[in-house]
């Protein structure tokens, strides 16, 4: 039996061939120009945090009393690899990891079967725990940052232009969201003497209990009539530092107004978490982040025409800074690819031609281009994207994440680090 010669079919078809190989070219520059991009490829973090804050609790009360119950609810989560918890008076930070194994497409729902086994336990915590609270989107990378600043505004001010921005780019293609970056929640601050308190005969108790008493949220019933039902509202909610510089404070048959007292005066969270500046001036930042798939060149000429049409509605002395550009980076890049192979394509022409000759030198110079469109082609067809890849995934064993030596003794600043694995077991001291 003769067996199948792949060259001799190829030149007695030569229209079908021909036409196979325009067929493969088009499909390959097509799926060039659809292709996503972006810097650095999407992986899926496999670690989620969980975050319990319990005010004036210990860090052994921590660990014992909300930090160990956790952990034990979770040890019969699917793909586990390991818990960690690190504890600190006030507070517990407890790692949920997942084997690498665990297949990307199960770990949203591994995710939200770790909240469902924290929520059914939340009855056996302590009373006056706040959260918990998870975690699992730290790993979101912002395409492109934009600062604002403003002579004149304060950064309350400022944050309500911010908001009005931030739902516009939320509008434009391929974005997936867009985050607030170094908002300073406003605060009241109240301060007092206690020498002047002590001379009035108050406490600084009574004055608490003055101001949450004034601004308790309760219902104040309802008054049912034939044709309507009517809400009682109980006023005196505060609206500002007025307000609250208005509380009466009462003490040994005597009433105060709080701002006689006491100093009350708005302002910011003191110390702040977070401070961002341009130019030394206070600002604040957007982030947007690129829907999965998308192409990171596209979204940043959209990004564009948005932007202009947004800071020709802002008032004058609101300027906005572009600090991050990688849809420009990934542009270069893809632009460095191209000159690249250009450059290669034509030295393999040149070389060809001259030790081939024509014939054989034009046969064997298509093959390159012809076989990076099939590529191409093969690339669209499985999802994958065309990335700039900066650098190297860098792997501690079998992690992706450094794993992390807890010492489950308390050390000098009154913390407890533990770490469990499908079982309360303590690591050795790192």
């Amino acid at each position: 039996m003769r067996r199948f010669n792949l060259s001799e079919w190829a030149i007695t078809h030569q229209p079908l061939v021909l036409f196979m190989i325009l067929l493969l070219g088009a499909a390959g520059t097509y799926s060039y120009f659809n292709l996503g991009r972006a810097e650095d490829p999407s992986f899926t973090i496999k670690t989620m945090i969980v975050n319990v804050a319990w005010p004036g609790a210990t860090a052994a009360e921590m660990q014992t009393q909300v930090a160990d119950k956790i952990e034990k609810k979770l040890q019969d989560l699917a793909y586990l690899d390991r818990v960690q918890s690190y504890s600190q008076p006030g507070v517990s930070f407890i790692q949920v990891f997942l084997t690498d194994k665990t297949p990307p497409a199960k770990v949203q729902d591994l995710w939200y079967q770790v909240r469902k086994k924290v929520g059914d336990i939340r009855g056996e915590l302590p009373a006056g725990i706040i959260g918990p609270s998870f975690n699992d989107e730290y790993g979101d990378v912002y395409s492109v940052i934009y600062v604002l600043t403003a002579d004149g505004l304060s950064l309350a001010e400022l944050k309500a232009r911010a908001e009005d921005i931030r739902q516009s780019l939320l509008r434009v293609p391929d974005v997936n969201k867009v985050d607030i970056i170094g908002e300073r929640p406003q605060k009241i601050f109240i301060e007092f003497s206690h020498a002047k308190l002590a001379t009035l005969g108050l406490t600084p108790l009574q004055i608490f209990d003055s101001v949450a008493k004034q601004n308790a949220v309760v219902s104040g019933g309802s008054v049912d009539t034939s044709a309507d039902r009517i809400n009682v509202r109980v006023t005196g909610a505060f609206s500002g530092a007025d307000a609250v510089a208005a509380v009466p404070v009462q003490a040994g048959g005597r009433v105060f107004r709080l701002g006689d007292i006491a100093s009350v005066t708005p302002g910011y969270e003191d110390p702040p978490t977070f401070i961002l500046r341009e130019g030394g001036k206070p600002a604040l930042g957007l982030g947007v982040s690129m829907a999965d798939g998308a192409n990171i060149i596209t979204l940043g000429e959209n990004l564009k025409q948005a932007m202009k049409s947004i800071t020709a509605e802002l008032p004058v002395g609101i300027e906005v800074t572009q600090i991050a550009d990688q849809p420009h980076i990934v542009d270069e890049s893809v632009s460095e690819f191209v000159k690249s192979f250009g450059e290669a394509l034509a030295i393999v022409l040149v070389v060809g031609f001259l030790s081939l000759g024509w014939r054989t030198g034009i046969v064997v110079a298509l093959s390159v281009p012809l076989v990076l469109a099939i590529v191409l082609l093969v690339m669209y067809g499985a999802g994958l994207d065309l990335h700039r890849v900066l650098g190297e995934v860098v792997r501690d064993g079998e992690h992706a994440l450094p794993a992390l030596e807890f010492d489950p003794s308390l050390d000098e600043t009154g913390h407890v680090e533990r770490a469990a694995a499908h079982g309360p077991q303590r690591s050795a001291p790192g």
